[in-house]
């Protein structure tokens, strides 16, 4: 058996065309589906953290990271309009590169999306115990702290996460209409933060030291919010849910990453404008400044609007880890009973696995190493779809597509000299040895089970 051997476009489309789910996603479902990923866990969680590595210079992280995102998203709506599948980047290299690879990325891409479930889960627990404070109310530090600060666990965290899998357990229908709602709060809050902080931006906070890490610090700030943008890669996995995917999911990728970034760099105008970046490394930086400026109201606000938003990017990355692990198992590189569905057309043991798991990495491990993790398997992602763009073109040039990227191969290359930059400058040591044992669990998986029970001839 080949270790690269691949699937054909034409399966692929017919497995689509099955619709193991029923398709109830339109354009407006599918960019507050990304918003609620890419805003929540960006936004409201960790521009804090960049902005304190890079000082008001974080503008130009998000310009970088923004950049290399955009050239990656126009390769997203590329991939998904000529291979519309719920694998997405696994399902892109399964046609493109061949089995082994697509089977690597898709387990890198599963765990990434379980750690930034888990990730957004630690930061939302910040803001909600900032809610609670608010109303007089002290669950306790060691109910709220993980045991590597002194606690017991991430109580919080880890009891939203498993209320948001029993929602998961219900359909696509329920979980699409709460994403909807929690989306639109987290939007609201996030424009109602950059007004009132508009009002007290302090230009010296922005010129007195720009750049207090030079460059450096620029690519540090840039790699620490990469991870946020594999909400790209979740809207794709809901190909198979999509109603007329082809002409969806490219329209809804291009205006997700339009209305994200630039909410990112506003809000970290205003963060940085308004108090000095050494103040800012929490993970709810949002509350934090408000409240130093005396707007406690509007802070409380905050508090309350992103304990129900950041909700929503919990829900999006669980999301996309279950249909990529439903996709994997469906072509026999899982096991097969992983992709029985339920009455409401679920994975049922995928979707509770998925939630355990993440609700155990939210509940004992700290923000920043969740993050971290989660940020190499975005990169490696982007760079492989990035890659895979250019070779689909040269295999398959009479695909049909519904969207074209344009100055081929030069834009796609573009991204990738960025992100191969950016994997050498800013990801640690210790980030790499658990992604590599990471994927060395999976290795041991592919030898021992997929390779024997691959359905690809």
């Amino acid at each position: 058996m080949s270790l690269f051997r691949k699937k054909s476009l034409e399966s692929v489309i017919a497995e689509n065309g099955q619709k193991s789910f029923k398709p109830t996603m339109r354009t407006l479902d599918l960019v507050l589906f990304g918003i609620a990923a890419i805003v929540g866990s960006g936004v409201m969680v960790l521009t804090g953290v960049a902005s304190a590595s890079a000082g008001p210079a974080v503008i130009f992280s998000f310009l970088l990271a923004g950049l290399a995102c955009t050239i990656v998203a126009l390769c997203y709506a590329e991939m998904a309009s000529a291979i519309p599948s719920s694998g997405s980047t696994y399902s892109y290299m399964y046609v493109v590169l061949g089995e082994i690879i697509a089977y690597k990325i898709g387990w890198v891409l599963l765990g990434g999306y379980i750690l930034t479930a888990a990730a957004v889960a630690n930061g939302w627990s910040k803001y909600f115990n900032s809610l609670l404070s608010g109303m007089g109310i002290n669950l306790g530090e060691k109910f709220t702290t993980i045991p590597q600060d002194g606690g017991i666990a991430n109580a919080p965290a880890i009891i939203a996460i498993l209320l948001l899998t029993v929602l998961l357990t219900r359909g696509t229908s329920e979980s699409k209409m709460i994403n909807n709602i929690l989306a639109f709060i987290k939007v609201s809050i996030v424009l109602l933060f950059i007004v009132v902080g508009s009002f007290h931006i302090n230009i010296e906070n922005w010129t007195n030291d720009f750049a207090p890490a030079g460059f450096s610090g620029v690519m540090v700030g840039a790699t620490t919010v990469f991870f946020a943008y594999l909400g790209l890669d979740a809207i794709s996995t809901s190909a198979e849910e999509t109603i007329n995917p082809e002409k969806t999911l490219p329209k809804a990728i291009l205006i997700t990453m339009l209305v994200c970034t630039s909410l990112y760099i506003a809000v970290c105008l205003v963060l940085t404008g308004v108090v000095p970046y050494s103040q800012l490394g929490t993970g709810n930086a949002l509350v934090y400044v408000l409240t130093e400026v005396g707007q406690t109201k509007a802070a409380w606000l905050i508090s309350l609007g992103a304990s129900i938003g950041l909700m929503a990017g919990v829900l999006s990355f669980m999301y996309a880890a279950v249909r990529i692990a439903f996709t994997m198992a469906r072509d026999g590189l899982l096991p097969n009973s992983l992709a029985k569905v339920n009455k409401n057309q679920v994975p049922n043991r995928l979707t509770w696995i998925t939630g355990l798991l993440t609700a155990f990495f939210a509940g004992f491990l700290p923000l920043g190493q969740l993050s971290e993790i989660a940020t190499v398997a975005a990169i490696i992602a982007f760079m492989l779809v990035a890659y895979a763009t250019i070779k689909f073109r040269k295999s398959h040039p009479n695909a049909k597509r519904g969207f074209k990227v344009p100055a081929m191969p030069f834009v796609p290359g573009l991204a990738i000299a960025i992100f191969i930059f950016l994997i050498i400058t800013s990801v640690t040591l210790t980030t790499w040895l658990i992604t590599i044992g990471w994927m060395l669990v999976g290795a041991v998986i592919y030898f021992m089970y997929s390779i024997k029970n691959s359905k690809a001839k």
